[in-house]
């Protein structure tokens, strides 16, 4: 069917948003109640659809409903086409209003706490009606929330090439350091072998995810084999506390210990990890305008890592 002014004149977001819950509901009668309309009603407007595109967008049985394959289509675009209507919401929100916006934004657990942190309390200090959503994982699951555009940008390490739909903007390189508690005496030491800590207590993410892995590289590029972990844990609060005792080494991005936000006991021990510099990045979807509010926190992240910015 082509696109014209009549199919135009006649799509309506509302039946558009009661096919979607009818797909998500995999029947009419639990999308009404959820919509808390009538079943004829929501049947209409699905049928309203059908006719206005000129084809079936669900297979109806006694099962209940499922998709078709346009039905999956154009169900994809709805949700880009709420998710910029909300945006669109929001922008005109904050431009009534520059104290007030609703940001959702992505980070990995060492950067939400050493960049995301600072920036948003220096952020809601200034506008004090500002409301924040931050999601915290690996690179790879906040990538796939920005493509699904539940955030808006993420700030991440960056080891591998992104998808062809993201865009990056580097902001420094960094390398992993190992670090350990402010009492623990290999911190008297000058220079320190890797291969003398491999047999040191650790406490770390599981060796199997994706920071893990980066520790498990760097001990493998210098011909050892990765420490046994005393304590295998994604846990930050419990590493916090077991590192505390300055009894545990730890392997911890090198930004953290040097931004103004300094670590609150742990300290860097004289050691390389090899292959373990990579590029910390903004992760933004392509040809979709960033709202003013995640302009602004952008520039803020700008400058703040600045100084890590310098050879």
């Amino acid at each position: 069917m082509p696109w014209d002014d009549r199919v135009k004149r006649r799509l309506k977001l509302r039946d558009l948003d009661i096919l979607m819950a009818v797909i998500a509901a995999k029947s009419m009668g639990r999308a009404a109640s959820r919509l808390n309309m009538s079943q004829p009603a929501v049947s209409k407007a699905v049928a309203d659809l059908e006719h206005t595109l000129g084809v079936h967008l669900l297979d109806r049985s006694h099962r209940g409903v499922e998709p078709t394959a346009y039905g999956l289509a154009l169900a994809k675009r709805g949700v880009v086409l709420f998710n910029e209507l909300r945006q669109g919401v929001q922008d005109i929100e904050f431009l009534a209003d520059p104290t007030a916006g609703e940001l959702r934004i992505g980070a990995t657990e060492p950067i939400s706490a050493a960049i995301v942190a600072p920036v948003v309390d220096r952020l809601s200090r200034q506008y004090s009606r500002m409301v924040f959503h931050v999601v915290t994982g690996d690179t790879f699951d906040l990538c796939r929330k920005v493509t699904d555009r539940n955030i808006e940008l993420t700030i991440s390490r960056v080891t591998s090439p992104v998808a062809e739909d993201h865009s990056t903007e580097i902001l420094f390189h960094d390398s992993l350091v190992v670090a350990t508690g402010a009492t623990n005496p290999l911190l008297r030491r000058r220079k320190i072998d890797l291969a003398e800590l491999v047999a040191e207590r650790w406490v770390q993410q599981p060796l199997e995810n994706y920071f893990g892995s980066l520790v498990t590289n760097a001990f493998q590029a210098s011909g050892l084999v990765p420490p046994r972990l005393t304590v295998s844990s994604a846990s930050p609060t419990l590493r916090s506390e077991l590192l505390a005792t300055g009894r545990y080494l730890t392997a911890v991005p090198r930004f953290s210990l040097r931004l103004p936000r300094r670590h609150p006991f742990l300290r860097p021990l004289p050691v390389e990890l090899l292959n373990t510099r990579h590029p910390v990045a903004i992760i933004t979807l392509k040809n979709r305008e960033l709202s003013p509010l995640a302009q602004l926190f952008i520039e803020r992240v700008r400058a703040l890592t600045k100084p890590l910015a310098k050879p």
